[in-house]
């Protein structure tokens, strides 16, 4: 027990001599101690694996910044390896270490000038790299050097050192000269310097678009594409890309690029075929079409996309989405070779769905049964989304190859008899398009439809289902039971199903009215009764009111004839189409989207010659109104709710008055009464728009047999949008002009040797004035009025009276969104009191920056205005000549390209009778409206006036005016890319000869 004790006391007192730093403590100095060590060693080979391993510790993650000081001192060295990896260190840590930075400006700057190439290379692009302000302005000098070096490895690497400068310090490069020197270097005797030289420039002008620093001409082209024989493959696609940025000057010289551009078709690289096929897709658009050279080139660029489609599937679907765009454009190039799209067992899902929609873009009369042979295949695989894609396909090659439509209906009901669920509902989907697409052909099969109604259960599948029910309810004898047994689950169904069913049954209570009426009594109280969704319930109060209101009205708008679907329902908006080709080999081209919708800051657009730019130029003029045009007519409205809202308030400063405002000018039932009295005129009550989701209404019958869809699509450019249900209850009836598809006779050639003078201007046409609110409708107030454009402005010249027996004050007028955007420039000037039985001239000006949505007339304008006794409403119509521009007048050679290029079927002709002038004298007064002769020419004693005028949204319109002498009657025949400015236009030309 002694000893114990003992051996316990002498450890306290030997621990009493010892502490706890002893675990703080150890003979290993760490990891970043003997980095350093090693760094600081005498010995190269020592020296040169330490910053390997200082470069291997940064690779992984681990911070190895405290050892810049004695990094930066391995700098001064002639091992080319070790400079490397210093100069990487230096690039990764100069951003957190700016000052320290700093310490290695001196050997840049002597390395910039070393005898080694490579090391002044390496010199000028590690200062580059380091995103340093501090250390920018030591870069200029040697920077300047690398560029005008002997060598062109360093030439080339000082380019590209330029645009990562401009990047950090876009002011300092223009200030140093340096994209001037970039410039020059276009024309350096190096292919590789040149084409480094386009990528620093295009990546400069992509964050600059209006810099205009690639000017392209003759001369540059003529040197890039000397340099694209011999560049390094990506040299090729800088080069390639910038070609594709260039408009040339003719057919002839469109042609030469082409021919040496083809060349890069046969490239081992994919991304240089398809920047190279960027290029001719966009010159051809400049080579016409009877040439030769034309159809040899279309043979050419067949097989290079073909052989792009044996690389693996992610170089395939790359090329697919590409070619899906070429094909939408010329389906011509790729027509022949409908079997290299066929699926094949081992290709992935995205590559299968990609090849089966160019199948479709392809399908024609000549290939049709293979095609058909191959989907019926399809629509037997594993891939549910595969086969539905392919069941999809069949109805789509029938809607779009006639002669098909049969055959493929067959194919379809043979699909039915499989009863595979999925199969079944995608079948019954497409063959609701076929019955649209062919009315009364194919009704036949409804029986077999009805059958598997118990199967679906896919609401796309059910409404389409509840579609064909309802539209062909007087061939089916047990409709209503068929109808009934989806009301029973109303609620539970989806909105698609809901809003089908109601207007199904609507349709079979107007087919058979006595069996069904306690049906649609049903339907009507469950959609606006017992349902929360608003675009449901407000469609059934519009039924329900119609329906009890004036049935044979009703049977008119419901069970209307309906316009047929296009053929191509899926095709890309054209303006879009061409931007997205002048992107080919980009991203953009796979996602099918402009640059600017994914990468910010790309706002600019690319266009293929021909379809934009200064409305001066030939190339632009010839397609103006398809690039113009997207100012008319964005998706339709709320127009009620836009007038019921108005503020009209008078404005403090002049300028286009605010579209919305705050002021309600109260509660107003929209079904009733308070529509007719809305407007003043019971035979024009505005139209009810309904939500831009309303599944679209048949046109009366007495409107225009076009859809708004394809009146949008071709007036409204791609602003898209769905427009509102039909024109309105009760609209009044649209004036449509006849259609004359015969084109104007030959001769026009002969324009070049013309003369025909303008004299001198008459004065403007200036309508008389009509009453637009009669007193009766405006408690006392009462307005008529014209419109006129005087000196370049368009004027409302109003007659406001008061035939009330109090004074009238506050007056503001406000307009409703209309085709061209008329709006007022100013308030209402009215400065006095109104007196009863006073009048006074107001004359306002208009602007045309207003919000724009079509009309029906298209030149209707609706109008509220207000004062101290109320706000009261009317609608009137603007003659379109005041909308003609003074800078209207085309140039003969345009005028005649354009005409040519717009189509035959744009074409209308009118008749103006009882017209007592001659030809010159029609010139002149035509003149003062903004309609100007291009030509005149006399043949067999008639003479032929060749005209155009431009409305304010761009629109360009070409007019031949035919004046027999002795005969009153003269023909004018309209082309335009927008036909529906057509009728405004020959009422204008109407009024002004016959004032």
């Amino acid at each position: 027990m002694q000893e114990w004790a003992n051996q316990l006391c002498e450890n306290r007192q030997f621990g009493s001599k010892m502490t706890d730093s002893k675990y703080f403590t150890t003979t290993k100095k760490g990891e970043i101690f003997e980095l350093k060590a090693e760094l600081n060693s005498d010995k190269k080979e020592k020296k040169k694996e330490a910053v390997k391993k200082v470069i291997a510790s940064m690779t992984v993650g681990k911070d190895v910044s405290a050892l810049f000081p004695d990094v930066v001192n391995c700098m001064q060295t002639d091992n080319l390896e070790l400079k490397k990896l210093v100069y990487l260190y230096l690039m990764n840590y100069a951003k957190s270490q700016p000052d320290m930075a700093i310490m290695a400006v001196n050997t840049f700057v002597k390395d910039c000038e070393d005898p080694n190439p490579l090391i002044r290379a390496l010199a000028v692009r590690t200062m580059g790299c380091i995103r340093v302000d501090k250390i920018t302005e030591y870069l200029c000098e040697p920077l300047r050097k690398c560029l005008k070096d002997e060598d062109p490895y360093v030439r080339k690497t000082a380019a590209v050192c330029v645009a990562k400068l401009h990047d950090i310090n876009a002011q300092l490069v223009e200030d140093q000269g340096f994209l001037d020197t970039l410039k020059d270097l276009i024309s350096d005797s190096n292919p590789m310097v040149v084409a480094n030289a386009v990528a620093a420039l295009s990546e400069i002008a992509e964050s600059h678009p209006n810099s205009n620093l690639m000017d392209l001409n003759p001369q540059t082209m003529n040197k890039l594409l000397t340099a694209l024989n011999e560049c390094t493959e990506w040299g090729q696609i800088f080069i390639l890309d910038c070609l594709a940025n260039y408009t040339p000057r003719d057919d002839r010289e469109s042609q030469s690029i082409c021919e040496r551009v083809t060349p890069r078709l046969s490239h081992a690289n994919s991304a240089v075929v398809l920047s190279a096929v960027k290029v001719l897709m966009k010159f051809m658009e400049m080579l016409p079409k009877d040439l030769d050279y034309y159809g040899t080139l279309l043979k050419k660029l067949a097989p290079p996309l073909v052989t792009l489609l044996s690389a693996e599937p992610e170089l395939q679907y790359v090329a697919l989405r590409n070619i899906n765009l070429i094909v939408q454009r010329r389906p011509e190039i790729l027509k022949h070779e409908m079997k290299v799209f066929f699926v094949k067992y081992n290709d992935p899902i995205y590559v299968k769905l990609e090849k089966l929609d160019i199948m479709i873009r392809l399908a024609s009369q000549a290939n049709i049964a293979q095609v058909l042979a191959e989907l019926k295949e399809y629509a037997t695989e594993v891939d549910v989304d595969f086969v539905r894609k392919a069941v999809r396909a069949i109805g789509r090659c029938a809607i779009k190859v006639e002669q098909s439509a049969e055959r493929c209906v067959s194919t379809l009901l043979d699909l039915i008899q499989t009863k595979v669920n999925y199969v079944v509902q995608e079948a019954i989907v497409v063959i609701k398009d076929i019955f649209r697409k062919y009315p009364n052909k194919y009704e036949s099969v409804i029986a077999t439809l009805c059958e598997n109604l118990d199967s679906l259960d896919e609401p796309e599948a059910r409404a389409a289902m509840i579609w064909i029910v309802g539209e062909y309810a007087e061939r089916i004898d047990n409709a209503d039971e068929l109808l009934e047994s989806f009301l029973e689950g109303f609620h539970d169904e989806s909105t698609q199903v809901q809003l089908q069913l109601r207007t199904a049954i609507v349709k079979l209570f107007l087919k058979k009215p006595t069996e069904t009426q306690e049906l649609v009594q049903q339907v009507l109280s469950l959609a606006t009764q017992d349902s929360d969704n608003p675009d449901l319930r407000d469609r059934g109060y519009i039924y329900w009111r119609l329906l009890s209101t004036d049935p044979v009205a009703a049977k008119e708008v419901v069970l209307a004839e309906k316009p047929l679907i296009s053929e191509e329902t899926d095709l890309i908006e054209p303006t879009l189409l061409e931007e997205l080709i002048c992107h080919i080999g980009t991203l953009a081209s796979v996602y099918h989207k402009p640059p600017s919708a994914f990468v910010e800051g790309r706002g600019q657009h690319k266009r293929l010659p021909g379809s934009g730019g200064s409305s001066e130029s030939p190339d632009a003029v010839s397609a103006g109104a398809a690039n113009e045009v997207a100012a008319v007519i964005p998706s339709q409205g709320d127009l009620l709710g836009d007038l019921l809202n108005l503020d009209l308030t008078p404005p403090a400063t002049t300028g286009p008055p605010p579209h919305s405002g705050g002021m309600q000018l109260g509660a107003m039932d929209l079904l009733g009464g308070g529509l007719d009295s809305l407007m003043g005129d019971e035979s024009e009550p505005p139209p009810i728009p309904l939500r831009s989701d309303t599944p679209r209404s048949p046109p009366l019958p007495h409107q225009s047999s076009s859809s708004p869809e394809n009146s949008l699509t071709e007036l409204g450019g791609d602003l898209g949008g769905s427009p509102a249900m039909g024109a309105g209850f009760g609209a009044a009836p649209a004036a449509m002009p006849p259609a004359f598809s015969a084109p104007v006779s030959g001769g026009l050639e002969d324009l070049f040797d013309l003369g025909g003078g303008v004299g001198m201007p008459l004065g403007s046409f200036c309508p008389p004035k009509t009453v637009w609110l009669p007193a009766m409708k405006a408690k006392g107030l009462e307005i008529s009025g014209t419109f006129v454009r005087r000196a370049g402005v368009i004027q409302m010249e109003m007659t406001i009276t008061n035939k009330a027996m109090s004074v009238m004050t506050g007056f503001a007028i406000q307009f409703n969104r209309n085709s061209f955007g008329l709006a007022p420039a100013g308030p209402l000037q009215v400065l006095t009191p109104l007196s009863p039985n006073q009048n006074i001239e107001v004359s306002l000006p208009l602007n045309t920056v207003g919000p724009v949505m079509k009309m029906e007339p298209l030149n209707n304008l609706q109008v509220a205005i207000k004062n101290n006794i109320d706000v009261f409403y009317f609608s009137c119509q603007y003659p379109i000549s005041v909308l003609f521009v003074e800078d209207g007048k085309m140039e003969r050679q345009v005028f005649l390209a354009t005409w040519k290029d717009i189509a035959n079927e744009n074409e209308s002709q009118f008749q103006i009778k009882d017209c007592h002038l001659n030809s010159d004298t029609a010139s002149n007064k035509l003149q003062t409206s903004n309609i100007f002769t291009i030509a005149k020419r006399t043949v067999d004693g008639q003479d032929m006036l060749y005209q155009s005028m431009k409305l304010t949204n761009g629109i360009w319109v070409l007019a031949e005016l035919k004046i027999q002498a002795g005969n009153p009657n003269y023909t004018v025949s309209l082309k335009c890319r927008a036909p529906e400015v057509s009728q405004c236009v020959f009422q204008s030309y109407e009024a002004v000869l016959k004032n």
